[in-house]
């Protein structure tokens, strides 16, 4: 288990196995978990994207330092909030799955607030990803870069100091590992089925059209 302080003291060389991950084809992995526990949702609550009576569920365990994660959310998550989300035929929510004391660092930034930036801050920093998560100074970039959402040094500081909020995103990593056998990122639930790896759109919509009836 990492601790607050090893959040406030990486280095560029603390991204742990977030880089050692190999890129996943599409499989569906056997046994998923039960829907009803899939959405029960963690000590910080779960931030939905899509309406609550979408015929298709997507629950994303993800990584801030993953280099595959920040490829889906750059690539496929643009087309699949077009297509799917924003027509109200798929509900989709990101839980953290922090593989490092940087990505949990980042979580942390992003779920300020009472989460009231939650999607802004990730695809920003997933977005951007090479420019904090990869330097030699990761927390002085992380700094610099959660400027442009509005946040202050004092706010940035207070907020990785939150032991609570630290520990809540914790919570939800050790819920994803013991509960839902969630052992590397990005991992998919798709109406409870597991997948595994960084998805195409196409590889996506195989799954999701049938769900949806399109």
């Amino acid at each position: 288990m990492i601790t607050r302080r090893d959040a406030l003291t990486l280095t560029g060389s603390a991204l742990g196995a977030a880089l050692l991950l190999p890129r996943l084809s599409l499989s569906a992995l056997a046994q998923s978990p039960s829907v009803d526990a899939l959405l029960q949702p963690g000590p910080l609550g779960d931030v939905w994207l899509g309406p609550a009576d979408a015929k298709c569920t997507i629950i994303e365990y993800a990584s801030m330092t993953c280099s595959h994660c920040a490829a889906f959310h750059k690539t496929t998550w643009p087309t699949l909030k077009e297509r799917w989300i924003d027509t109200n035929k798929v509900r989709f929510t990101l839980r953290e799955f922090p593989l490092d004391p940087l990505a949990t660092a980042a979580f942390m930034l992003a779920r300020a607030d009472n989460s009231a930036r939650y999607y802004p801050v990730t695809d920003l920093l997933f977005d951007q990803q090479p420019a904090w998560a990869f330097v030699q100074k990761p927390l002085d970039a992380l700094e610099q870069m959660m400027r442009q959402a509005g946040f202050s040094r004092e706010k940035f500081e207070a907020t990785l100091k939150d032991q609570t909020l630290y520990d809540a995103i914790n919570t939800v990593k050790e819920r994803g590992m013991t509960v839902f056998k969630v052992n590397a990122t990005p991992t998919f639930f798709i109406n409870g089925q597991k997948f595994q790896g960084e998805l195409s759109i196409d590889g996506m919509e195989k799954v999701i059209k049938p769900i949806v009836g399109a």
